[in-house]
């Protein structure tokens, strides 16, 4: 990722932020959970090169860390990016997200649609929620019964202890337990575990001694010191976050989200396995332009497929 990293004051906090390409142009790169900026290493060059200012933060949790689970709301992470436009004087920028950016960077384009020139979002469609998430996990889960990882991160304390025991083998089993590698092997969906006792890691999956090109000893390394210096109550903590979040957001209508939006995927991704979703952002979103879902590839798609992933958003970004 060659990009300059700087540091720039938001909204109460001091956000790391990797910055590339002229000024003029901007698109905003918003990661998702448990990600850095890192993540989108493989974007930032291609990205300048067609001119683009590209602005990458280690979001609020990922870095600076304030330590009330209400400082995590999606208001918050809102201020921050509108923020660092501010720190830039941009009225509007491009915004992309994956996993948890994804859910930052459509309900920005929802809640404020005049500084959102484009948005994509990246494995997590734009969702209106029928009901308060946490209700929908339940509901998922047999009454909450079976172990389903957002519930489980509602504690705080049980998450935080058991991801910071090891950072690097944390990563390691999240970013091979949700790939499209790990998603290839299984021939059906796991059996339910009860609530009680099982913890994230344990339904990752146990890593091959040699894991896919695409995840390098270095880029471990990269999470894992990142994560040993910020923890994960920040980054879980969005999770918590969740009904709270839509009760500020549940009576807003997307007909403002009038700008042009696209949403990436990899075939392999158990978050989109319900296609019902993609389907109905064609009826929620005025102006989608599209969607590509990359074959072979899982949750972590700009990282597993980068080629396809920027062929993608590139295609994307010149038809506007």
């Amino acid at each position: 990722m060659r990009a300059n990293a700087t540091f720039v004051d938001t909204n109460g906090i001091t956000l790391r932020v990797f910055e590339a390409g002229p000024k003029g142009r901007p698109i905003v790169l918003c990661h998702g959970f448990p990600e850095l900026a890192y993540s989108w290493r493989h974007q930032v060059e291609p990205l300048a090169n067609e001119g683009y200012h590209v602005l990458v933060p280690d979001q609020r949790g990922y870095g600076a860390a304030p330590t009330n689970v209400s400082d995590y709301r999606i208001e918050e992470l809102h201020a921050d990016l509108l923020g660092l436009l501010d720190h830039h004087g941009y009225d509007k920028a491009i915004f992309v997200g994956h996993d948890w950016g994804s859910f930052v960077v459509w309900e920005l384009a929802l809640r404020h649609p005049e500084r959102v020139e484009a948005v994509v979002g990246v494995s997590v469609p734009f969702i209106k929620w029928p009901l308060p998430p946490t209700d929908l996990f339940k509901m998922a889960s047999n009454g909450g019964k079976d172990f389903f990882y957002i519930l489980y991160f509602r504690e705080v304390g049980p998450a935080e202890l058991e991801l910071e025991a090891d950072p690097r083998e944390t990563m390691r089993r999240i970013l091979w337990g949700a790939s499209g590698d790990r998603a290839k092997e299984l021939t059906e969906a796991p059996a339910p575990r009860p609530a009680e006792g099982t913890g994230f890691l344990d339904v990752m999956g146990e890593p091959p001694a040699e894991l896919p090109g695409w995840l390098t000893d270095d880029d471990l390394r990269a999470y894992a010191d990142g994560f040993a210096r910020s923890g994960f109550f920040g980054p879980v903590s969005w999770y918590r976050n969740f009904d709270a979040n839509y009760e500020t957001a549940k009576d807003l209508d997307p007909s403002v989200m009038t700008m042009p939006s696209y949403f990436i995927g990899g075939e392999r991704d158990a978050v989109i396995a319900n296609r019902g979703q993609l389907e109905a952002m064609k009826d929620l979103l005025p102006n989608l332009k599209g969607v590509t879902l990359i074959p072979e590839a899982g949750h972590w798609t700009q990282q597993e497929a980068p080629v396809e992933f920027n062929e993608a958003l590139l295609g994307f970004l010149r038809s506007l």
